[in-house]
């Protein structure tokens, strides 16, 4: 599978969901996964906690791990059919799944999330902070205290929970990655709140990175631009779905499957002398940063 195996912008269909979506109903769906790529093993025996599990790229990165050989346990808030198709395939490539469903923005979830894990699977090797939510508005002015305090509890408040839960039970080795985004490092005038808490996530995974060095426990960052999951089509309108990433050098939108690898390669030994850093995957955005 390769560039030409994705959806060009043309193939991609005007179409709006409500919130949250599921990658199921979307036209075309997502691609999550590369039957031709085989695992080798990088993963096997570890255990991962990924928030946002259930779709988009939470959802690649699952499948990526089962095929390396670590069980998944996926996080999510609303869409079951989503995390039980995600389990499938996870499952399919002899792993195990755990699902957890719940809201991360709450910490007393996050502490569960970590003790419903060591029950089942004893240990915590990688955590991936991945889950987020976004709202587009025309102006700041627009934006309630309401939605700022949710976006921020989601994208960053949650990153917090968890980690500070999972880390007494990480060991030496152990690695955390965060998803962080393209707009942390260009701005979106329209994901005002949204954009704040990516730079939020971008200062975290940088600083976190200096406080475990010690430890050995690693913590990177994977930056993504436009990529085709259900988030776009809950929360863009049906024009800018229609041209979602036909704006960056690819002229196209990024599909999950394409940073599974980046956070394989993270939550793997060979990144061992990479910590503190950001992966960009962003159809060629050049970013400075």
């Amino acid at each position: 599978m390769n560039e030409k195996d994705m959806y060009t912008a043309e193939e991609i269909k005007a179409q709006k969901q409500p919130v949250p979506g599921k990658e199921s109903r979307m036209d075309p769906e997502p691609i999550y996964d590369n039957p031709e790529k085989k695992g080798t093993g990088r993963l096997k025996n570890k255990t991962a906690i990924i928030t946002g599990g259930d779709s988009g790229i939470g959802r690649a990165v699952a499948v990526a791990y089962a095929k390396e050989g670590c069980n998944v346990v996926i996080v999510y808030n609303i869409a079951d059919d989503d995390a039980n198709e995600t389990k499938k395939t996870v499952e399919t490539y002899g792993a195990k799944a755990l699902l957890i469903k719940g809201d991360i923005g709450v910490s007393s979830f996050c502490d569960e999330i970590v003790d419903r894990t060591l029950e089942e699977f004893k240990s915590i090797d990688i955590l991936v902070n991945n889950a987020a939510e976004q709202h587009i508005q025309k102006s700041i002015e627009d934006i309630t205290d309401e939605q700022l305090l949710r976006t921020f509890k989601t994208n960053i408040f949650s990153m917090f929970y968890l980690t500070r839960a999972a880390l007494p039970h990480m060991k030496e080795g152990s690695v955390i990655i965060n998803t962080g985004s393209v707009t942390a490092f260009k701005g979106n005038p329209e994901l005002l709140d949204y954009s704040a808490t990516k730079g939020a996530v971008t200062a975290f995974t940088r600083s976190l990175a200096l406080n475990l060095a010690d430890r050995k426990i690693r913590v990177n960052q994977v930056a993504p631009g436009p990529i085709w999951t259900p988030l776009i089509v809950s929360t863009l309108d049906k024009s800018a779905v229609k041209n979602f990433g036909i704006d960056t050098p690819l002229q196209r939108p990024g599909q999950p499957v394409e940073l599974a690898e980046a956070y394989v390669y993270l939550a793997s030994s060979d990144s061992s002398y990479m910590t503190g850093q950001t992966i960009h995957i962003n159809g060629g955005t050049i970013i400075n940063g």
